[in-house]
């Protein structure tokens, strides 16, 4: 299969497949990216995880482009985009139409929290997956305990977080090259 067409094909499926917003999609796009299509390794992955929290728009969208661009460029970038919004932008669209009228129902009401308690389960299944890329050292160990303490009791944004991690990361790494 020709690799834009692939692109498309797998964020679409990575779009449909995958409910409740960004953090969901990342146990799915782990799998389909790194295990299934070998695009990025797991280091690469939690990169462009990083990254896309830092930059505006939704981390799965930002993660697409970015390995869409890292396969076949500008093109790529946008196709793999496309691919991940448009199941979302084509339910959405039935959707809106509808979820007024139902939204009230108790039986919509307790879909959306069993749909809800899902996605914490997605999402600490994608935080499980990546901790074995991440953190591999007592450093990172470290960074990642400040950084979850951090999040905890300070109201900042996770730009922050992630450029604080950064720096430390470039430091500690400048430090034990030193020694």
């Amino acid at each position: 299969m020709p690799i834009l067409l692939d692109l498309v094909l797998t964020f679409f499926r990575v779009g449909i497949m995958t409910f409740g917003g960004g953090y969901a999609m990342l146990p799915m796009l782990q799998r389909e990216v790194v295990e299934n299509k070998h695009w990025a390794t797991e280091e690469e992955l939690v990169d462009y995880f990083a990254i896309g929290q830092c930059t505006p728009g939704i981390i799965a969208v930002n993660t697409a482009t970015f390995i869409g661009q890292k396969q076949k460029g500008t093109l790529g970038g946008i196709l793999a985009t496309v691919g991940v919004v448009l199941p979302s932008l084509l339910i959405i669209s039935v959707l809106a139409g509808v979820i007024t009228t139902f939204a009230d129902l108790q039986i919509v009401k307790d879909a959306f929290a069993g749909v809800r308690a899902c996605v914490c389960v997605l999402i600490f299944n994608a935080v499980c997956k990546l901790w074995k890329s991440a953190i591999i050292d007592k450093p990172t160990l470290a960074i990642f305990l400040l950084v979850t303490a951090g999040s905890l009791f300070i109201d900042v944004s996770p730009v922050v977080f992630v450029v604080l991690a950064a720096i430390a990361g470039i430091l500690i790494k400048k430090w034990e090259a030193r020694k």
